[in-house]
């Protein structure tokens, strides 16, 4: 492997979702200790699954692989990082401060912007406290789906921008902080990131267009804060092994033609490539050959037949109709085919009649490419952070600003340039499409699951807060209580027949039952099982597969199964087939 020759003791895996992140950062994490390194892995994904791909719990604490020595991991979970912060920082004037003052200053660090400067701490700490990680040789960084990892990798220098202007409101930061601190730390962390002797950024992507690129994307915009020197792992690779039947051939040609067609920027960097392997990628035995050939290790009742029920996307789409209006939010892990779905259901309702809005929260989404062209009653949209941001401090300028007086506009204007402003901006944009599902449909795309999450939180603020000003003096609809009214939203969690997608998936479900939300469905996305393989490695992969579906059907009593298909499902027509496809051979 190119990538792991001369490895320095930072290395970032990063790349659009469901790419195979976190394989290969586990499968190198395993590979280092293997060979008498001391490794810690770490995840800063808030959707985190290291713990189940090494079959331990991992939390926000360093924890030992008992069957790897030299190995450790640990998962920057966001709710318990943010909870430890405000420990830290309410902690010391405990007893010393009113009650009321102690609540208040918990009261104003319990939004989403703490979570993620919570968990940015402690990413940061990693990079710049030599002392207290000094015993690893390395330390490994699954890093969160694409978006999310920009916006992370960003942040030290953001941060240390605001705080030399000396005049931001460092709320955010906790009131008690030491900003000379911060500055320091996030400084250190700045320099780390921007030394190829000390940081390697390893862009992960499928042979696919889309995810290459998005690693093309991420290495630009990286480049833009001197984090450069990348190097590329293709995986998931179709090998000889699946054969030459007609779904093999379609993908492998699809295959090539995008690895073909890879943007030059990133096809110009050192390049490894690792092929599919018949089983998933879950326990250290399974591991241990990502890196090997494939076809090797074809797991026992490799050419048993698959047999799934029929259940096509079409039912799912029929009973949404039926309301006439409403919103449907497709979320789930990243590349799991969220905005595929979302465009699918969306092109159905516009093609029998209905005026449909189609819009996205995921910085990573390409809708246009899905969508290639134009379909009459939908509209297509993008709630753009950028644009949020900037819309969101004209609004505040011109109505809170419009009394102060110079010295206090100036002051103001400079608060708005903190980091925090971005949550706030787009939650605003995310509440007004809410607010159009009650006239028409709205179909959103959402952003992979721990970025959702954090806007539903931030979504949840806005609730408790509305609800603590108006109390019983009058009646009030929040966008948390349309998204909790079945009768309004319909959840739908889109999935692979895969056990990790499966297990986040499951997670995800659990998150929004505690907020209220109830899923409303379950959309199984590329299933191998539902296109019926004949060569033996494939039918493997859809054997692979079963448990998962039937695991599915637990959590749900609605399910859909869209089956991998031989040609991209991008383009009206496609996107049309895929709510018209059965998952029973012809």
């Amino acid at each position: 492997m190119k990538f792991l020759e001369n490895l320095p003791r930072f290395v970032f895996f990063t790349g659009k979702g469901g790419v195979g992140k976190t394989s290969v950062a586990c499968a190198t994490a395993l590979t280092l200790a293997r060979a008498g390194r001391h490794v810690l892995l770490v995840s800063t994904d808030p959707a985190s699954n290291v713990g189940q791909v090494f079959g331990v719990t991992i939390g926000n604490t360093v924890t030992p692989i008992q069957e790897v020595p030299g190995l450790s991991a640990l998962e920057i979970d966001p709710e318990q990082a943010a909870e430890a912060y405000r420990e830290r920082i309410i902690a010391p004037v405990r007893g010393l401060l009113p009650e009321t003052e102690l609540a208040s200053i918990a009261e104003g660090l319990s939004g989403s912007c703490t979570t993620e400067i919570a968990s940015f701490d402690e990413f940061t700490n990693l990079l710049a406290d030599d002392l207290a990680y000094a015993e690893y040789d390395h330390i490994v960084f699954d890093t969160a789906p694409t978006g999310h990892t920009i916006r992370l990798l960003q942040l030290p220098g953001s941060w240390t921008d605001f705080l030399e202007t000396g005049k931001g409101d460092p709320s955010c930061l906790g009131p008690l902080s030491g900003l000379e601190k911060h500055k320091q730390v996030y400084a250190k962390a700045v320099q780390a990131l921007t030394d190829p002797a000390r940081t390697r950024l390893v862009l992960v992507s499928r042979a696919q267009t889309s995810s290459l690129t998005e690693i093309e994307r991420t290495y630009l915009e990286l480049g833009e804060i001197g984090i450069g020197g990348g190097y590329v792992v293709l995986n998931g690779v179709l090998p000889p092994a699946a054969g030459e039947e007609e779904l093999a051939q379609a993908l492998r040609a699809r295959e090539a033609a995008a690895v073909a067609a890879m943007p030059g920027s990133v096809a110009a960097l050192p390049r490894d490539v690792l092929d599919l392997k018949p089983g998933n990628m879950v326990g250290i035995p399974a591991l241990e050959t990502l890196f090997a050939a494939a076809g090797a290790g074809m797991p026992p009742g490799a050419a048993a037949d698959a047999e799934v029920e029929d259940a096509p996307l079409a039912a799912l789409v029929n009973e949404v109709e039926l309301d006439g209006h409403g919103l449907v939010m497709c979320m789930g892990k990243g590349g799991v085919g969220k905005t595929t779905v979302a465009a699918a259901i969306a092109v159905a309702l516009a093609k029998r009649g209905h005026p449909v809005h189609l819009t996205t929260t995921d910085p990573a989404a390409h809708l246009t490419e899905t969508l290639q062209g134009s379909t009459p009653g939908l509209k297509v949209s993008r709630i753009d952070p950028d644009a949020a941001i900037q819309e969101y401090r004209s609004h505040v300028m011109e109505t809170k600003g419009r009394s102060l007086d110079d010295e206090g506009r100036a002051a103001l204007a400079e608060d708005l340039m903190s980091p925090c402003t971005d949550e706030v901006a787009v939650f605003r944009q995310f509440s007004r499409v809410v607010q159009e599902s009650r006239r028409h449909f709205v179909v959103i795309d959402t952003a992979p699951t721990g970025h959702t999450l954090l806007l539903l939180d931030a979504t949840g603020s806005y609730h408790r807060e509305i609800s603590r000003q108006v109390g019983d003096t009058m009646g009030f609809v929040t966008p948390l209580m349309r998204l909790q009214d079945p009768a309004q939203t319909k959840v739908v969690l889109v999935t692979l027949a895969e056990t990790t997608p499966v297990l986040e998936a499951e997670v995800l479900q659990d998150d929004l039952e505690r907020a209220g939300i109830h899923p409303w469905a379950w959309v199984i996305n590329n299933s191998i099982a539902a296109a019926h393989p004949q060569s033996p490695f494939l039918r493997a992969r859809a054997a692979s597969e079963i448990e998962q579906i039937a695991k599915v059907h637990t959590l749900t009593d609605r399910v859909a199964l869209i089956p991998m298909l031989s040609g991209e499902p991008v383009g009206e027509d496609r996107l049309s087939a895929l709510t018209a496809l059965s998952t029973q051979p012809a």
